[in-house]
């Protein structure tokens, strides 16, 4: 095997998939926070090959391909183990299937992104919700709002089981949703004066939203990434129905 300067970024992209391997275990032995520190860590990493391929000029298809399997275990099939583990487990037939949602739909986006890669240079938008995004939503919400402080406080009340079952549902079938859309959603500006320049309000919003996690203790993590579904969804329907009646008006003329 020949050694070339893009094994650099290439161990940073396979310590994504030891991070997202890292989850699944601590998961199948219900350390759900644990296992959720090893995805958010192994986000990192996948961060960060790409900062490591940019520095070294080292960007190859080959590293496009490697990131996308790594990125399909870390953030597709660990967090859809965990939906199983955390609730799904629990009902018969359709639990395995609505647990694998976000497996099936981040790896038919990441399949998706291949195959529409035209460059890589950065974009400014992702066509569907980033398979890392949709990670850090579902295990965001299992471990502050379904086994964390929040769920316990649900089970004082009363409302276990089935309505737990739903609500951790919905948020599954949002963010599969969400993945598979032809939504246009932000990318994150890189770490450059250039970029941060260029996207110095979305960067101010990405440290307000960092600033507020580590405030909060993680707890605003989730509404902080249904926000960023929700905007982005929003844009999405003003822009369509922007160029509907633009195209209107031409017919018209």
């Amino acid at each position: 095997m020949r050694i070339t300067r893009s094994i650099v970024p290439n161990l940073f992209t396979l310590a994504n998939l030891f991070s997202g391997f890292s989850a699944i275990i601590l998961t199948s032995e219900g350390k759900f926070v644990e296992a959720a520190v090893f995805i958010l860590i192994a986000g990192i990493f996948d961060m960060l090959d790409g900062v490591m391929a940019r520095l070294t000029k080292s960007t190859s298809e080959l590293g496009v391909e490697l990131d996308s399997l790594c990125d399909a275990v870390s953030f597709g099939v660990a967090p859809a183990f965990m939906l199983y583990k955390a609730q799904f487990f629990d009902i018969p037939t359709y639990g395995i299937l609505l647990a694998a949602l976000p497996a099936l739909a981040g790896v038919f986006r990441l399949a998706r992104f291949n195959a529409e890669l035209s460059s890589f240079e950065d974009k400014l938008y992702f066509t569907g919700m980033p398979i890392p995004a949709g990670a850090l939503t579902i295990v965001s919400y299992i471990v502050y709002f379904h086994v964390g402080t929040a769920g316990q406080v649900l089970m004082d009340w009363g409302i276990i089981g089935t309505t737990k079952s739903i609500a951790l549902g919905i948020v599954t079938v949002i963010v599969a949703l969400a993945m598979v859309s032809r939504i246009k959603y932000d990318n994150l500006p890189r770490p450059s004066l250039r970029s941060i320049k260029q996207n110095s309000f979305k960067f101010l919003l990405f440290i307000i939203g960092v600033l507020a996690a580590v405030i909060t203790k993680g707890v605003s993590v989730f509404p902080f990434m249904m926000l960023y579904v929700i905007v982005g969804a929003i844009r999405h329907t003003v822009v369509w129905i922007r160029e509907r009646n633009n195209n209107e008006e031409e017919e018209l003329e």
